[in-house]
């Protein structure tokens, strides 16, 4: 786990998952093992900052990426305070690669990263088929035990006689997503910011012995996606999250801890900065199946095409995106090791755009993709660093 980074980390730089060490999928395990969990390990070193606490609440803010601290916290004064590590801690992550929402709560619901669990990107196709699963819209389809077979940390925590609930909204109780991220925990549904805070302090707080309580708070990454990271729609969001922090940083009891992290950042992508593979026969041809999403493609090509398909986006893409075939995406570590049967499930041909560039599908895709502001998926600093912003109810009752 590393100190948050400074100004000189240029928001474009490669920034490489810190898989089994300072990722996303260590908060849990570390978590667990402060909880007194058997065989739960504390990959991130938390037991200092936890010592004595028997309650946990675990707040994911979808596209809080560590550069968006700063900028939320102008608005968001709670935020600010919990990044200084007055409250406990303040430290910087990564999440896993694809740096996408799908593939992160998964992560950090099994505590694996991507290749294991098999979430790996927003859509992928579903091999020996030309379906493409959207995780997101997942419902029964694929049965969720076997897409993703890893057991939740939750599932572990409650064997273990930990009280574990999710507190999130009622529309994503069954899902596919959800039983592959949460399975195993108690679900209690909650739409807006009072409902999510008084659901989190009601679970925490209902009985007297190890309590993990999570809960997920999406505005913030849909004001980004829809507006701009920035824009007033994300300030208003922003303050939101705060008025969510303040409450639960308040209610926090003596022997609990608040814990703050993120699926991943966001960055604006210019208009210029746009290519669209649906209106360029180059980029089309050959490509059987596209999935991914914007920042990171996979290209499933007809048989033997492959290698002209990795071709033609290189010469089109050119410095915009890193375009490699599959096995050499896998080698190089992003996704962690690869399960057995995962593997078909990234394309052919990866393209992994860089600095601000996105590869737009217009007539593939719903169109609403087209018209955002804001992406994420690639691996960019900006992208995949996120905070883990600690406070203690020991601490904020000593300042209160």
């Amino acid at each position: 786990m590393a100190e948050l980074p400074g100004p000189a980390v240029d928001a474009f730089d490669v920034r490489h998952p810190a898989y089994g060490s300072g990722s996303l999928a260590d908060v849990l395990p570390s978590v667990l093992a402060c909880l007194g969990v058997p065989e739960a390990t504390d990959r991130l070193g938390l037991r200092p900052a936890l010592g004595g606490v028997r309650r946990v609440a675990v707040l994911l803010v979808d596209g809080l990426g560590h550069f968006q601290v700063p900028v939320a916290g102008r608005v968001a004064p709670t935020l600010a305070d919990l990044a200084t590590g007055r409250l406990g801690l303040a430290a910087a992550l990564t999440c896993g690669f694809p740096s996408t929402t799908p593939a992160s709560l998964v992560s950090l619901g099994t505590g694996a990263p991507p290749g294991q669990h098999g979430v790996l990107g927003f859509t992928v196709r579903m091999p020996g088929t030309d379906r493409v699963l959207n995780h997101t819209r997942w419902e029964a389809d694929p049965d969720p035990a076997q897409w993703q077979p890893v057991r939740t940390r939750l599932a572990e925590a409650a064997a273990a006689g930990v009280a574990v609930t999710v507190v999130n909204r009622p529309e994503f109780a069954g899902s596919g997503l959800t039983a592959a991220a949460y399975r195993g925990a108690a679900y209690r549904g909650a739409t807006g910011t009072d409902e999510l805070a008084d659901g989190m302090l009601a679970a925490l707080t209902a009985g007297g012995g190890p309590t993990l309580v999570y809960g997920y708070e999406p505005e913030l990454d849909r004001a980004g996606h829809l507006h701009g990271v920035d824009s007033l729609p994300w300030r208003a969001a922003a303050r939101e999250v705060d008025r969510l922090l303040t409450r639960l940083v308040a209610g926090l009891p003596s022997d609990a801890a608040l814990l703050v992290t993120a699926d991943h950042g966001q960055l604006d992508v210019p208009p210029e900065h746009r290519f669209d593979l649906d209106a360029d026969d180059r980029l089309r041809a050959g490509v059987a199946v596209v999935a991914g999403e914007p920042r990171v493609r996979y290209l499933h090509a007809v048989p033997g095409a492959a290698e002209d398909v990795a071709a033609a986006w290189r010469s089109v893409l050119g410095p915009a995106a890193w375009v490699v075939g599959r096995d050499e995406a896998v080698a190089a570590g992003w996704f962690g090791p690869l399960r057995d049967g995962h593997l078909e499930r990234i394309g052919d041909v990866v393209a992994v755009c860089r600095d601000s560039y996105a590869v737009l599908a217009t007539r593939t895709e719903p169109e609403i993709v087209a018209r955002l502001v804001a992406y994420h998926g690639s691996w960019t600093a900006v992208e995949m660093t996120i905070p883990l912003l600690v406070a203690t109810g020991s601490a904020v009752g000593g300042r209160r």
